[in-house]
């Protein structure tokens, strides 16, 4: 599109409402999911995990005022973060939802948070309470740089959403601290656990502090220059937080420097928050080399060692990456962190370069694995996402054991359940970016959406089980919309008037008028996908979607057996209607399919019969919400006669 269609991804600040699939779910993580996990945060929910991650900041308080810190800090080292994570869900959700109790909550929050600050600028509940001493010390497993990058988030999100600044001023101080020690004071080093680089490019759009931009600039030109440096910090200081390998820097991204990377490694959510800021300074800086880059390491991901629903990260050793088409669906970690990072990395490579492609995996992503990782009552939460369980193995065999058949309520390590929140409750900013003269729709979401540019319309659509999406254009200007990758065809109309303008990198631009309304109209005929062979899990196997949704078979539909089904994937599926009463409201597919015979010994040399059947697939998100029973995503392809 040129460099005249280069876009920043964010949506203009004057007005977004949500409505249709999307508003549905931001309404429950406004009614259900935040107040839930406040509970866990405050240690007042029942038969869950304990977080007290709200008392860590209270004690930190007391601590710094040498009173009393009560039971001192529980939890994780990186335990702050979970906290900074749900207060940018609740400043989100206040953007979409004013609500001033939640704002009185969040307000008298931000003051404990304040009051656990050191006079230096120093946040961190972990280190002030346990170990004031060792402070900076670990990089490599410390997380003190991870947490602040989440708290700054925070920060520039609830003052995007109530014009308050006292916790983002809070965060310039910590900023400012952290910048007199690796920029002042040149103590070297970069985090083990990338993150902070995004967090300070937002801190510098927010605020204009050069500071953070040169923060952000100088953790990603480090990282990788001197491999050794973990491990001589793991010299040098002695301990260790959980006895990470400090020789192992692939799991870091610290190899190489950034410029000279080219495959996805190590940690799948470290590497995506660590691409994100990559593909992010590239936008702001012109830096062409850093954006070739970034890249190189989105084919890597997406090319080779991405799941088909947009999970990334296939071993539970080091939640990693692990080798080009090693994608086992049974074994699969496919961290729901994981893929919202894919999507910030996906939005940020979007400000580069206007390109289908991104807004076709942020798709995948957010509808399948994302979505995934919340049950739909918004209560429970998968860290792992795999694509095939059987109860019995999963979660209970050793090789298994992290492949849970049901959403456990929170966890020991809950980077996930506030990840979720906090990102279904800013999809506007994901589904909608802007430059000068143009509105970009890159994801279909029901609402009115107000540009900075001036253009303002409002959309409507029961998008991703109706396929037809409506702009009702108030303030004309350009609209820059995303044809999927999916939809081989389409329809346009302007006003009702057919125009079928030729899509450039997967979008269609319409110059539009006071008054005009668009109507877009995709292809919602289910379609089967195969894998390359180069994936030795998935020969002669097929998996079945339907717009940006990849469906599953549940025991709960077939009998209790899904792994005696084999697929007719040469006759069309037949699409059932919306069923409000179907897993949240959802649509089911009904599928030709053979059941072989499952009743000989465990080998046999008689060729075992089948039986041709109907076998009902539903979306993957919707899986593990009726109990343990089997699923399964990649099918056998039936036997033709």
């Amino acid at each position: 599109m040129g460099e005249e269609m280069k876009v920043q991804n964010q949506i203009g600040t004057k007005e977004y409402t949500s409505g249709g699939f999307i508003g549905k779910y931001q309404k429950l993580i406004r009614d259900v999911v935040i107040p839930y996990q406040y509970s866990v945060l405050c240690d007042k929910a029942e038969d869950t995990e304990k977080s007290h991650a709200i008392q860590n900041f209270i004690n930190t308080g007391r601590a710094l005022r040498s009173e009393d810190a009560q039971d001192g800090f529980y939890g994780m080292v990186f335990q702050d973060s979970d906290f900074a994570k749900w207060m940018e869900a609740v400043a989100y959700s206040l953007s979409l939802f004013p609500d001033r109790e939640l704002e009185k909550t969040a307000d008298e929050l931000i003051d404990i948070i304040a009051d656990a600050q050191d006079e230096d600028g120093y946040l961190n509940t972990y280190y002030t309470i346990k170990d004031k001493e060792k402070r900076w010390t670990n990089l490599l497993e410390g997380h003190e740089l991870y947490c602040s990058g989440h708290m700054m988030e925070a920060a520039c999100a609830y003052y995007d959403a109530t014009g308050k600044d006292k916790l983002l001023t809070v965060m310039l101080k910590n900023a400012e601290h952290i910048y007199d020690h690796f920029i002042v004071k040149g103590n070297p080093g970069c985090p083990g656990h990338p993150e902070v680089e995004l967090a300070l490019l937002k801190m510098y759009r927010a605020t204009g502090n050069r500071h953070c931009l040169e923060l952000a600039e100088h953790f990603i030109n480090t990282r990788g220059c001197d491999p050794d440096f973990f491990k001589k910090e793991a010299e040098n200081r002695g301990w260790c937080v959980w006895n990470a390998h400090p020789t192992d820097t692939d799991y870091m991204q610290a190899t190489r420097p950034v410029r000279e990377q080219t495959d996805a490694v190590g940690h799948a959510v470290r590497a995506v928050y660590l691409y994100t800021a990559m593909a992010d300074l590239a936008s702001l800086s012109g830096d062409k080399e850093l954006f070739a880059a970034c890249e190189r390491l989105w084919e890597s991901i997406t090319q080779r060692r991405m799941y088909i629903t947009g999970g990334i990260g296939s071993t539970v050793h080091g939640e990693a990456f692990s080798t080009d088409y090693d994608l086992p669906g049974d074994t699969a970690y496919a961290e729901t962190c994981a893929s919202i990072g894919l999507m910030f990395f996906a939005s940020r490579m979007l400000e580069n370069e206007v390109d289908g492609k991104y807004a076709d995996v942020m798709e995948r992503a957010f509808y399948n694995t994302v979505l995934a990782g919340m049950q739909l009552d918004g209560k429970r939460f998968f860290y792992v996402n795999p694509l095939e369980v059987v109860p019995g193995i999963s979660g209970v065999s050793p090789t298994h054991r992290h492949d849970l058949p049901v959403r456990p309520r929170w966890y020991a390590c809950a980077c996930c359940p506030p990840n979720v929140a906090r990102l279904i409750s800013s999809f506007g900013k994901y589904a909608y970016g802007e430059n000068k003269d143009t509105a970009f729709c890159h994801l279909f979401a029901a609402g009115t959406v107000a540009f900075e540019n001036g253009i303002k319309f409002t959309c409507r659509t029961e998008y991703p089980y109706d396929f037809h999406i409506t702009y009702e254009v108030e303030k004309g200007g350009r609209l820059a919309i995303r044809i999927p990758e999916y939809s081989k065809t389409w329809q346009l109309t302007v006003n009702k008037v057919p125009c079928s303008p030729a899509p450039d990198k997967g979008y269609v631009s319409v110059t539009a008028q006071d008054g005009d309304v668009i109507e877009l109209t995709l292809d919602g005929t289910p379609y089967f996908v195969y894998a390359s062979s180069r994936v030795p899990e998935l020969t002669g196997k097929t998996a079945l979607c339907r717009g940006p949704l990849v469906y599953c078979f549940e025991g709960a539909d077939n009998e209790g057996d899904v792994l005696s089904l084999s697929v007719k994937d040469h006759v069309p599926p037949t699409v059932g209607g919306y069923d409000e009463n179907l897993l949240g409201g959802s649509v089911a597919l009904n599928v030709a399919a053979c059941r072989t015979d499952a009743s000989q010994g465990l080998y046999t040399s008689v060729k075992p019969g089948q039986t041709e059947c109907r076998a009902v697939a539903v979306p993957y998100y919707t899986w593990g919400n009726r109990g343990e029973n089997q699923m399964r995503v990649w099918m056998e392809e039936a036997r033709q006669s």
